[in-house]
């Protein structure tokens, strides 16, 4: 048997972290939606014993290294499942880019072989065995604007964001999320985004409330050593945005318009100064 899975990428209109645990985990406090960027994850059951996972990307690895190898390999653990699967992933998300494609793509392995293998496992507990693999694999399981908490994995969805575009823009430039994380210092974190505030502009459908509380605690970390995220950031809010930052730990930028018009002019502007930007929505899994 044989089906495709959509992942979209996700971006974080509010990212902070609040303390770290014992085990060096942080807890988060996030505030994350999907675009209509996205990769498509052909998932095939076969009757040998083995996991096979093929990309059209020369920068990802096809062995226990890729996250939907893990993806396979935790429900063939933990349900005693002893057939294999074939995995081929048609990338358009930038790699190592904070859109969180690789989770997005371990997240749709998770979906789809629940149908496949009709496990009958609610997302919920879908998103509970994602974090085993990694912090963003639970929310991406839903795919939803959502508040995201914990180490990332209670996932409270929230309602709809109103009518908007998104410019997203990646620079010349691959960022490690676990070496910009390595550089959190909690006394040196002075100023942090305010979640609640972004949490009440989505309830009420107030974009201006939700563009002001915007902010991510990591751009600035991320920035420092990478100073063209702040020169994209600036290009976009010069070139019209009604407001801009870093999603996830980067290096992609993003900024957010009201109006159709004003995106396309945004996203034209800034194509030449950066090569992969793209123009795109925000999107709802649930809907599908």
């Amino acid at each position: 048997m044989q089906i495709v899975e959509k992942a979209p990428a996700k971006i974080n209109l509010g990212l902070d972290t609040l303390f770290e645990h014992h085990n060096g985990d942080k807890e988060w406090n996030m505030v994350m939606t999907s675009v209509d960027l996205a990769d498509y994850v052909q998932i095939e059951t076969i009757k040998a014993n083995r996991i096979e996972v093929a990309t059209d990307s020369g920068f990802l690895p096809n062995d226990r290294r890729n996250l939907a190898f893990q993806a396979v390999s935790l429900l063939k653990r933990r349900y005693q499942i002893h057939s294999g699967v074939k995995i081929k992933i048609q990338k358009t998300i930038p790699v190592a880019a904070g859109l969180g494609g690789g989770s997005s793509d371990a997240a749709a392995v998770l979906r789809g072989l629940n149908r496949l293998w009709e496990l009958n496992l609610d997302l919920a507990t879908l998103a509970k065995l994602g974090l085993q693999i990694d912090s963003d694999v639970p929310y991406c399981v839903y795919s939803q604007t959502a508040h995201v908490t914990g180490k990332g994995e209670i996932v409270t969805p929230l309602p709809k964001l109103p009518p908007m575009w998104i410019v997203l823009a990646k620079p010349k430039i691959s960022v490690s999320t676990p070496n910009i994380l390595r550089q959190v210092d909690y006394d040196q974190l002075e100023t942090h985004p305010n979640i609640e505030g972004l949490l009440a502009g989505i309830q009420t459908g107030e974009l201006a409330r939700v563009f002001e509380n915007m902010g991510n605690v990591l751009e600035p970390i991320t920035a420092k050593r990478y100073p063209e995220i702040m020169q994209i950031k600036q290009q976009l809010l010069t070139f019209g945005a009604d407001a801009a930052q870093m999603s996830g730990t980067g290096p992609t930028v993003f900024g957010v318009c009201r109006k159709q018009s004003r995106a396309q002019r945004v996203y034209n502007s800034l194509k030449g100064f950066c090569k992969e930007v793209y123009l795109v929505r925000p999107v709802n899994l649930a809907d599908r």
